[in-house]
């Protein structure tokens, strides 16, 4: 008699499709990847999934619930304006350089979908806008500490926001080139340093 086939377990699939799109990126990972990487074949892909990019929407959403929603943790804890940003940065390092087996590197937002075919181009432009909300995000949360009077009153949140996300997305980009994490963190603090000698952001 032959054997009963291995129960299908969405979770694992969800997870090393996760790894595999955040190595590879969206256009990098085909369906045969797919079929080879989850260990099942792509018509229980699609009946589980939808679709490849369905599968990669619920990836991006697996990584933003997990281990890529450091920014929100320090972002909206209780910590003093420049002690969350500098755990926001400190945490992106430690997640964007971690090594390990089949360990992508870098922000999976940020590398999945630099550029995009026209066929993909909904996906672009989703993860553009998961970009946006990250920067507007970090604006805020400069906003609260002016309104606050944590931060000069005239400071331009904006501008603040911009150079931070700035910094985050760099990162990401320089982990991907192999930057070492000390080089980085070393990196983060002459930014902080910088920032911090400076009395306002005029507009």
């Amino acid at each position: 008699m032959a054997g009963r086939p291995r129960e299908f377990d969405a979770d694992r699939a969800l997870l090393r499709a996760r790894d595999l799109f955040w190595d590879h990126g969206y256009e990098g990972v085909s369906m045969s990847d797919l079929v080879k990487a989850l260990g099942i074949a792509s018509a229980r892909i699609y009946a589980a999934f939808g679709s490849k990019e369905e599968l990669f929407r619920r990836a991006i959403q697996l990584y933003e619930a997990g281990e890529g929603g450091f920014a929100d943790d320090a972002l909206n804890s209780s910590l003093p304006l420049w002690e969350a940003i500098e755990q926001m940065f400190h945490r992106a390092i430690n997640l964007y350089t971690k090594k390990g087996k089949r360990r992508p590197l870098g922000c999976m937002v940020v590398s999945s979908a630099v550029n995009c075919t026209p066929e993909n181009e909904a996906v672009g432009k989703w993860l553009q806008e998961h970009r946006r909300q990250r920067t507007l995000s970090i604006v805020r949360r400069f906003e609260k500490a002016i309104a606050e009077g944590e931060f000069p009153k005239d400071a331009n949140a904006q501008i603040l926001g911009n150079l931070c996300a700035t910094i985050l997305h760099g990162i990401s980009v320089q982990a991907r080139d192999g930057v070492s994490g000390e080089r980085l963190r070393a990196c983060v603090r002459i930014q902080l340093a910088a920032l911090k000698t400076l009395e306002n952001f005029p507009g």
